[in-house]
């Protein structure tokens, strides 16, 4: 099973590479430094070193879809389980 939390979501608008916030700093609309013909490279094995050109955090790319980025990173925190925002 692939570990959500280390997924993140991206757009190709272009031939760019973007994804529409920064798991680390927020920032909006970052174009990545990937190109898309570097997914398949990536998608069949090769891992590719990432650094986020808004806040310079890197993570290692080690799989793609379609839709997102699989890194060794955990990038989302994982809801807490037994308990909702609404039991207080």
């Amino acid at each position: 099973m692939i570990p959500f939390e280390k997924t993140w979501p991206y757009e190709i608008i272009m031939n760019d590479l973007y994804v529409q916030d920064c798991p680390f700093c927020g920032e909006s609309n970052v174009l990545l430094p990937l190109k898309p013909k570097e997914l398949a490279a990536i998608h069949d094995g090769k891992k590719k070193l990432l650094v986020f050109p808004c806040c310079r955090n890197k993570v290692t790319v080690v799989d793609t879809d379609r839709d997102y980025l699989l890194t060794d990173t955990v990038l989302r925190k994982r809801p807490s389980s037994g308990q909702s925002e609404h039991s207080r």
